[in-house]
């Protein structure tokens, strides 16, 4: 099985939840810094719940910025940093795990709805394949 299949079947198939992961080289995902923990109480629980990350580091002054988000799994990130960079911004989730990305695209509407507007936008490819995929014509 190719390194891509084995992460894929992990990431897709075998986790069910964050509690699953069998290791603990991440730093705590849990531990955001304070001014970040009400923007993570407003994204829906069934993605943070699939949440597989080591925890996000980002500058408080992103409004209006563009933010790629490599390996965004579920989307937990990408619906926080959504929030960030407000409605003038936009955030571009890059995942190669269909069953994650179903769950972060299952629930833009939601968060669409919640936040007052729509700035995220999900693709299907590879880190080292970006060149691939049409991140110049994301829009949310």
């Amino acid at each position: 099985m190719s390194t891509h299949a084995a992460v894929q079947a992990y990431y897709g198939q075998e986790l069910g939840g964050s509690a699953d992961l069998k290791t603990n080289a991440c730093c705590d995902a849990e531990a955001l810094p304070a001014w970040l923990k009400p923007l993570l109480e407003r994204i829906h629980p069934e993605v943070s719940k699939r949440y597989y990350g080591c925890g996000l580091v980002c500058p408080p002054l992103l409004e209006g910025c563009r933010v790629l988000d490599l390996g965004c799994g579920s989307g937990r990130d990408a619906y926080l940093l959504s929030q960030l960079v407000g409605p003038r911004g936009q955030v571009v989730g890059v995942d190669m795990t269909r069953e994650q990305l179903a769950i972060a695209k299952g629930y833009a509407e939601y968060h669409a709805d919640l936040f007052g507007y729509a700035n995220v936008s999900f693709l299907e490819g590879t880190i080292e394949q970006l060149q691939e995929l049409p991140l110049g014509a994301c829009r949310a």
